[in-house]
């Protein structure tokens, strides 16, 4: 008889806002990301705590144990030209797979995961992109906006602005994107 050496993969997603995360997760999180943006694991931890507000979504996807993509949906406010009253929107800030696990298509499956927790959570989402990554967002069904319809209060904003989750058209948004 001929031993099978194929393992079976086992793939999860979960989606945990700050308060309920672990501080295993908090660490792997931390890990993951320095692995794409290397400003060591001290920096990582100290920015996560400088930043992550209490109801932000942590987007994670596991192979088997394995943390291999996260993504991160911060709560957040903005105003639109034409409302007084202040919004709630979902800013999507991170979006990293683990380099071993690209090319495999786990972006696409955990941007489905994402829309799908926009939508149940009934906001829509703003990301900044730079345009090589405009096609990915558009097709994971994010729409680009007008530059000139954006206005960014707390960054300087030269890159591309998407949007998605919002059926009505304002005519200009103004983010906030630190509160």
């Amino acid at each position: 008889m001929k031993s099978n050496n194929l393992k079976k993969v086992s793939i999860s997603f979960h989606s945990i806002v700050s308060t309920k995360l672990k501080k295993k997760q908090i660490n792997e999180i931390c890990l993951l990301k320095d692995k794409e943006w290397k400003f060591g694991i001290k920096s990582q931890m100290n920015w996560f705590d400088r930043n992550i507000k209490r109801d932000d979504i942590h987007n994670l996807l596991y192979i088997n144990t394995k943390l291999i993509g996260y993504t991160l949906l911060r709560k957040r406010f903005c105003k639109f030209n034409n409302i007084a009253k202040k919004k709630i929107y979902l800013l999507f800030d991170t979006l990293v797979i683990d380099k071993k696990f690209r090319k495999n298509n786990y972006s696409t499956l955990l941007m489905n995961f994402n829309n799908k927790i926009i939508k149940k959570k009934g906001f829509f989402s703003f990301l900044i992109c730079k345009k090589k990554l405009v096609n990915f967002y558009i097709k994971n069904g994010w729409k680009k906006l007008n530059k000139n319809k954006i206005k960014i209060i707390d960054y300087k904003f030269t890159t591309f602005g998407m949007i998605f989750n919002n059926n009505k058209i304002y005519k200009k948004y103004f983010f906030n994107l630190n509160k």
